[in-house]
């Protein structure tokens, strides 16, 4: 009996080791598990909200595209009224990028000069906030519903402006579907205590959320996209059942994310004239100067901000970074709005005329035929 309980004593400690490895090996298959579910669940809500939205802003460019150039065109003479032009043609097409462009594409053509694209360009960051406006709104029980009646429209019209009505509709649906999906599955990460210690600390150094957002619009190349994974982020309740991050660990992604949209207009600028070239930085320096002045102001902002948009933080943080966006976009553009002669000046600085090479007349002058008797 003594050696039976010598040997059942060592079997039985080996048993509970395997059995104790086998559950923390089960424990992290789980996690894993559940991290890709994550993942790809985000990573598919955001396709699903980035082609909703490319079908949205493709459509309406389709149906109102050339009336808003041919509006942007005209009324640029008054630089108050180039930065309402800009908002409006942004609003309805949906789409900041389409408006720059078409900014850069007119400079480029010698339509319009360098002084009245800097007002359409300070109107499209003006108007890409109705994005998040519409984003803030409570759709979720109306998704599917938008989705059908766009299918439907887009598929049984027989007119063009119809079907594109349509198809404006439906990705209006799948950008909100979109946000639904993505908002499920951070429920989840809300939940773990290693995710939310991570996020404190973004959250308590503003610089590292500027550079957060910076990188996610760099990486999406949608500042909506973006913007619209905040809101959502931000809705989800914490351990202690406030907001995941707040109204203030919100601000500097929204800068970042702000900053990030640089990159389109670089790149619609490659190739194109000196002064396209120069409308481009025009946008790099507006966006810059705003989050280098408004990174020491989070504080303060977010105050201004919660004043205009009371309530319950998770019910209405969605509205409050819609209404920062807005508020910070509209303050940048009245600084610059009188300032527009300076910030030419510093393009024009920035991005000098090339100098041109001073014709040499011995070099340039053309070779002339000598007869070979002559020469002999």
């Amino acid at each position: 009996m003594l050696l039976s309980a010598e040997i059942r004593g060592p079997w039985k400690a080996r048993s509970a080791g395997g059995f104790v490895r086998c559950r923390l090996w089960q424990e992290e298959e789980r996690c894993v598990q559940e991290l890709l579910q994550i993942g790809l669940g985000l990573l598919g809500g955001l396709a699903i909200f980035l082609y909703g939205m490319n079908l949205m802003s493709g459509s309406l460019q389709e149906a109102a595209g050339e009336r808003m150039r041919s509006i942007l065109a005209a009324v640029t003479k008054n630089p108050l009224v180039g930065v309402l032009a800009g908002a409006v043609a942004t609003a309805v097409l949906q789409s900041s990028s389409a408006t720059t462009v078409m900014a850069i594409g007119f400079v480029s053509a010698g339509l319009m000069k360098l002084r009245q694209a800097i007002p359409i360009i300070m109107g499209a960051n003006i108007g890409t906030t109705i994005t998040a406006q519409i984003i803030a709104f409570k759709l979720s029980d109306y998704v599917l519903a938008i989705v059908f009646v766009g299918f439907v429209v887009m598929s049984l019209a027989r007119r063009e402006q119809g079907k594109l009505g349509g198809r404006a509709l439906f990705g209006f649906g799948l950008l909100f579907l979109g946000i639904d999906t993505m908002g499920g599955v951070m429920k989840p990460l809300a939940e773990n205590p290693v995710f939310t210690d991570m996020i404190a600390q973004v959250v308590g150094v503003p610089v590292l959320g500027v550079v957060v957002g910076t990188l996610m619009t760099l990486v999406v190349q949608s500042s909506s996209a973006t913007i619209a994974v905040l809101q959502n982020f931000a809705a989800q309740p914490g351990l202690d059942g406030t907001s995941l991050i707040g109204l203030e660990g919100a601000i500097p992604i929204l800068l970042g994310d702000n900053l990030g949209t640089c990159i389109t207009a670089l790149m619609a600028a490659i190739g194109q004239s000196r002064d396209a070239k120069r409308v481009a930085l025009s946008h790099c320096i507006f966006n810059l100067s705003g989050c280098l002045l408004f990174v020491w102001l989070i504080g303060p902002f977010a105050g201004v901000v919660a004043a205009l948009t009371p309530g319950p933080e998770l019910e209405v943080i969605a509205r409050q970074i819609a209404n920062a966006h807005t508020l910070f976009n509209v303050s940048m553009t009245l600084i610059w709005l009188p300032l527009i002669s300076l910030m030419v000046r510093m393009v024009m600085a920035l991005l000098p005329e090339k100098p041109r090479r001073p014709r040499d007349p011995l070099r340039d002058r053309e070779p002339r035929w000598v007869p070979d008797g002559a020469a002999a």
